[in-house]
């Protein structure tokens, strides 16, 4: 989601100074401005030079020390070309990138990326002219298709996401809401011929409530759907005239949106920051390369990390969290405090027959199954007050020899409960969770993970052996929290979907007979920590520093521990619009939560090292043998 982390570090530093100097209360608010040393030494003397370099490239301009610096030209012999601003061996300035194919970006560059204000011109003619961020459009532009077509509004992460307007060569024009280069959310669609649509889309698709309306001034108002059984609506013909009372509400998506598809954004081929730089002494260099590491002229210097990040296309697909990559470097003196990173291992003890939860796990794992393969009828995400009751619940017996409803099961007799079953079978389809893949992941043959100890609340915490969802144990009064807050929660990440807040799949409760009655209440939720890159480093985050510390020695420190607020020395560098973005969510967020007067809550921050990955490409050792730990979080 987004979404830079720097006003952290105001915030840590502060609370480190206040523990060292008795106490002082921090006068700087949270979000704060952030600046760091630069590791590099100011470049020596310039002049200009010219050099052929040993793979056939070709620089000529200033220099200075043993990199470009200044103006200056580099030709790479597979036709790529730079003219512009060099600053230390990187592009950073203005400039202008040439391909091969003749396609060409012309603008701001920053640190290798084409970052700020710039155009760029594809092979057929294309053009976007607009906001840049590390290599993707981001911010406010416009775009040229080869086909006549034209886009003006807001990018995010390379697509049209956000308020824009896009022309069709024939005359059909769109204002109104984008979402990964989609047509999503609220907008008008007026077609040439003076027709219009007004509503809710969806993918590109009329979706939800919505308006059509005739040149003549008659209209169809209703509930939009492809599928023509979840159809419907009332048409209003103009006047007295019989309009258009045999028009199938389906035409618009048979007929009226045939011409108004969007053209795809081209790809680039290779990025200027991913072309090598071959440099007298440092061949095959990326313009991007990470910082190493430096001996400080201290020897006690505790060793500071720091993240520059840029944003990957978010995948909308996926039942995990986003992720930023980056790269992390550390300054200081590694004489003696080199960094490493211990295997990879499994968290919990995996529940196999005879564990004393297995039964337990076997009745959740038979509800679920009921819960999520039951036929349900199609909702739309406007539900009614009545799906958010706490008394909305379904309450199901499961005995061993099965019965009309449940399968014959090899454990003991339980009865299972479903709290508010439209609302969370709403909340997964929201979450763009396919309700197959749920089941494999906590239904499957593979058994949960029970994680080592309870949390302090004293609730049991299970993982799914795909890592996708943890199951966590809950009190009565916490459902009860809960159920109270659902309808709030629902309307906050259906509002903003980048939302940090944690997703909630499903409520339940599966109650043992025989003499105790005991009942087990349990939420379902999606894992931050799943992500295709293994997270190496955890961080709990209170913004706090008292017992803010993991009392465990550097050497018993592994992929598992979670450390706190006084244990993170890093330093996340980020876009200034990705900062922007994230304060304005997190304050969305903890509004949110002070509505529902939740104060006891925390950020929870994964990272991960590429060098740590020896099938990652981009994990290069240093020249001096020094290896530098590139990120993600």
């Amino acid at each position: 989601m987004s979404k830079e982390l720097r006003f952290f570090v105001k915030a840590w530093e502060a609370t480190v100074r206040k523990t060292h100097i008795g106490g002082k209360k921090r006068a700087n608010p949270l979000f704060t401005t952030m600046s760091v040393v630069p590791a590099d030494d100011e470049p020596g003397e310039t002049y200009h030079t010219e050099k052929v370099l040993a793979n056939g490239d070709f620089y000529t301009g200033q220099w200075a020390n043993s990199y470009a610096h200044g103006q200056g030209k580099y030709l790479w012999a597979d036709g790529c070309m730079y003219v512009g601003e060099w600053q230390k061996g990187k592009t950073a300035g203005k400039g202008k990138f040439s391909w091969p194919s003749g396609a060409t970006y012309e603008g701001d560059f920053k640190n290798g990326f084409m970052d700020g204000k710039g155009t760029y011109t594809g092979s057929f003619g294309e053009t976007y002219r607009g906001s840049w961020v590390m290599n993707l459009r981001y911010g406010q532009g416009t775009k040229s298709f080869v086909n006549g077509d034209h886009y003006e509004g807001e990018w995010r992460r390379g697509l049209q996401d956000g308020q824009g307007r896009y022309q069709w060569k024939n005359g059909n024009h769109y204002i109104g809401q984008w979402r990964n280069g989609m047509i999503h959310g609220s907008g008008t669609m007026i077609w040439s011929n003076g027709n219009r649509y007004d509503g809710s889309w969806e993918e590109g698709l009329p979706k939800g409530n919505g308006t059509f309306r005739w040149a003549d001034g008659s209209f169809y108002v209703g509930v939009w759907s492809k599928e023509s059984k979840d159809q419907m609506g009332t048409y209003y013909p103009a006047g007295s005239s019989g309009g258009h009372v045999d028009w199938d509400p389906q035409e618009v998506f048979a007929v009226d949106l045939n011409d108004c598809k969007v053209c795809p954004v081209e790809t680039i081929s290779i990025f200027p920051s991913q072309k090598m730089l071959n440099w007298p002494g440092m061949e095959g260099e990326f313009m991007n390369k990470p910082p190493i590491y430096k001996n400080g002229s201290e020897g006690n210097v505790r060793p500071r990390r720091s993240s520059d990040a840029r944003s990957s296309n978010f995948s909308r697909g996926s039942n995990c969290d986003s992720t930023l990559d980056g790269n992390v470097g550390l300054e200081g003196s590694f004489a003696s405090n080199r960094f490493r990173v211990q295997p990879m291992k499994k968290q919990g003890v995996t529940i196999s027959k005879g564990h004393k939860n297995y039964d337990l796990m076997l009745n959740l794992q038979l509800g679920i199954r009921h819960s999520v393969g039951r036929p349900a009828p199609t909702t739309s995400l406007d539900l009614k007050t009545s799906a958010f009751d706490p008394r909305e619940k379904v309450w199901t017996k499961f005995p061993p020899e099965g019965s009309k409803y449940t399968p014959p099961h090899q454990s003991s007799d339980f009865k299972w409960k479903d709290y508010c079953p439209v609302v969370f079978r709403t909340l997964r389809k929201l979450f763009k969770v396919d309700p197959a893949d749920y089941m494999i992941s906590l239904c499957g043959n593979d058994a949960l993970r029970e994680l080592s100890s309870p949390g302090k609340s004293g609730s049991f915490f299970y993982l799914t052996n795909d890592d996708r969802y943890m199951i966590k144990t809950m009190k009565k009064a916490e459902v009860k929290v809960l159920l109270r807050m659902l309808p709030a929660y629902y309307n906050h990440v259906r509002a903003f979907e980048n939302t940090l807040v944690t997703k909630f799949f499903g409520l339940h409760c599966v109650k043992l007979t025989g003499p105790t009655q005991k009942k087990v209440r349990f939420v379902i939720m999606g894992n931050l920590f799943c992500s295709e890159y293994g997270i190496h480093r955890r961080f709990d985050l209170k913004g706090s520093s008292l017992g803010r510390t993991t009392n465990k020695p550097a050497a018993e420190i592994d992929a598992t521990t979670t450390l706190k607020d006084l244990d993170l020395n890093y330093i996340f560098r980020l876009q200034k619009v990705w900062f922007q973005e994230f304060c304005r969510q997190v304050d969305r967020d903890c509004d949110f939560l002070e509505q529902e007067r939740i104060m006891d809550y925390s950020l929870l921050i994964g990272l991960h090292f590429r060098e740590a990955s020896c099938n990652d490409p981009l994990a290069t050792p240093d020249r001096s043998g020094v290896r530098t730990p590139t990120g993600y979080f």
